[in-house]
Order: C-alpha cells, then structure tokens, then sequence
C-alpha cells in the first residue's frame, strides 16, 4: 500500500525537510515498511510531500500507533493536507468488491 502525505509550507521554514527526514526515520524503523520518499514541488516549492510504502494496511496502521511514530512522526503528519492519503498499489483487477485484508 501506498501513503501520500502533502504538506504546504510557508517558504520562510527552512526547518521543513529535517521535519521530514526525522519523521520518514521514526516510520522506516517500523514492521512494514517498504520505502520512503521526501519530495518537493517543481513548480510550487511550497508544496512537499512524504511518500511511503508499507506491506499492507495493517503494517501502516500499527505502525501509526507506535510511541516513536506518535512523538517523531505524527505531529508532522497531522499538518499535511486534508485529503485522503492511503493507496492500493494498482496489481490487477480495479474496484473489486472484496473486504481488504488489514494483515
């Protein structure tokens, strides 16, 4: 599963990215998790984003929950854009009707 969180900051917090990095750390030390990326915008370099890749939604949603992530990470998560930041990774049939497995 996929989670894309985007943030918009004010360009006078130069302070951002080690946000980022220090919470991309706290969730890659977690059970699950994959790969993570920080990237921002071409065009609007106050538009930053954290990409992450879990091995299902369950791995993500323990991992929200660990001490660590709830000090180094989920403050910053909570200022990222509202909108729906969690993903199936694309493999196969679309839009089936099935209960997804939480792992």
């Amino acid at each position: 599963m996929l989670v894309v969180s985007r943030f918009r900051v004010d360009a006078s917090d130069g302070g951002f990215r080690g946000v980022l990095e220090e919470a991309l750390a706290a969730l890659a030390a977690q059970t699950g998790f994959e790969d993570g990326r920080i990237g921002r915008n071409v065009d609007e370099p106050d538009l930053w984003v954290l990409v992450t890749r879990w091995r299902h939604v369950g791995s993500y949603r323990r991992a929200l929950s660990s001490y660590d992530v709830k000090v180094r990470a989920v403050p910053l998560l909570s200022r990222a854009l509202d909108e729906p930041s969690a993903y199936e990774a694309v493999e196969g049939e679309l839009n089936t009707s099935v209960p997804r497995s939480i792992g």
